[in-house]
Order: structure tokens, then sequence, then C-alpha cells
């Protein structure tokens, strides 16, 4: 009887760590909007750079 009752608690174990580990793997709608924050400051980083590169630039013409 008691080797039962630890096979039953085992395979709960492994349905509700199945369970667990799928969830895991679907990507949900905060995640999406994550990535894309992530992308858009990376973009708007990006932007900035180039930006500041043209102002260098500029002040170097300028010095000239």
């Amino acid at each position: 009887m008691k080797k039962f009752i630890q096979r039953v608690i085992a395979a709960l174990m492994m349905i509700v760590l199945m369970v667990w580990l799928s969830g895991c793997t679907k990507e949900g709608s905060v995640e999406k909007a994550g990535k894309k924050a992530d992308k858009t400051i990376e973009k708007a980083g990006e932007q900035i750079e180039k930006a500041g590169d043209k102002i260098r630039d500029a002040v170097k013409d300028a010095r000239k």
C-alpha cells in the first residue's frame, strides 16, 4: 500500500511538472509586448546614436 501511494504521488508530481513546463514555453501577450518595447527602445537608441554622430560631424565642420 505504501508503494502504491508513493507511485501515485510521483505520478501527480510528474503531471504537475509537465503542465508547469508547457506553460512556460508559451509566449503570452505580456512577453510579446515586452519584446516589442525592447525592439522599439533599441531602434530609438540607434537613431539617437546616429543623431549624435551627425552633431559631432557638424561641430567638426563648424570648427574648420
